[in-house]
């Protein structure tokens, strides 16, 4: 890795007036969870975005939920990473200002970040489908977890295929793209709108962006920095460079 390259990427984000970060997938797979996508992506012949969907769980919750356990318990036995542990540390040092996931692992609460906004919500999280009612898990549901206010099924609270993102959470992250002057790009495709776009309205506001990816994305031609590599061994060497007061 380019020693000079990271020097200026230190330098820049030591010297950020309002630094975020966007992570997908990848920063998350370092940590052993698996992406449910490609090789991933079967569980018993069914595929995992047929599943994620509110017209599968309409038609057998039971199915779902027995999906989403298994996952819960997969992801209950994998830790935060060091690019997870270097963004918790970057955030309560004052340096970074916010972090928006499309993970749903909840990897990045875990270690200790707080200023979170978790697009696609959070595996962990119930709500119900018929009320207000919303709840947490400590530990991967056993059948189909029941309202305790109105007795109707509870699902889990994450963006399914097909389903509008959070309209609160949205109003936030777009308020936190348009105060940002440099965007962490970590482990994410490029793929998944609206994400997809996010660091281009911190480019157009004339941000800098930082794309740390073993490959290369739809986003890499706008980047001012491209590190390919996984971000837990980026993310210390660049903490390792930076000078906190």
């Amino acid at each position: 890795m380019d020693s000079l390259v990271l020097q200026s990427i230190a330098y820049v984000i030591e010297n950020a007036e309002y630094l975020i970060a966007l992570t997908g997938a990848g920063i998350s797979k370092e940590s052993n969870v698996p992406t449910f996508r490609g090789e991933d992506g079967l569980w018993r012949n069914y595929d995992a975005m047929e599943l994620a969907t509110p017209d599968a769980f309409r038609r057998n919750p039971s199915l779902v939920w027995e999906w989403y356990t298994w996952r819960q318990g997969l992801i209950s036995k994998c830790n935060p990473n060091p690019a997870h542990l270097t963004l918790a540390k970057w955030e309560q040092k004052g340096l970074l200002k916010s972090l928006i996931t499309q993970n749903v692992d909840g990897l990045h609460i875990r270690a200790g970040s707080t200023l979170v906004y978790e697009i696609h919500g959070d595996l962990w999280a119930l709500k119900c489908v018929s009320c207000e009612y919303r709840g947490r898990l400590d530990s991967p549901a056993m059948g189909i977890p029941v309202c305790p206010e109105c007795s109707n099924n509870l699902r889990p609270d994450v963006v399914w295929f097909g389903e509008s993102l959070n309209r609160h959470t949205l109003s936030n992250v777009y308020n936190e793209l348009e105060q940002a002057d440099v965007c962490l790009i970590i482990g994410t495709s490029a793929l998944v709108q609206p994400a997809a776009s996010f660091p281009l309205i911190v480019k157009q506001r004339g941000g800098k962006l930082i794309e740390m990816n073993i490959e290369r994305t739809p986003l890499t031609s706008a980047v001012d920095f491209h590190i390919s590599g996984k971000a837990g061994e980026i993310l210390p060497q660049l903490d390792s460079l930076i000078t906190y007061p």
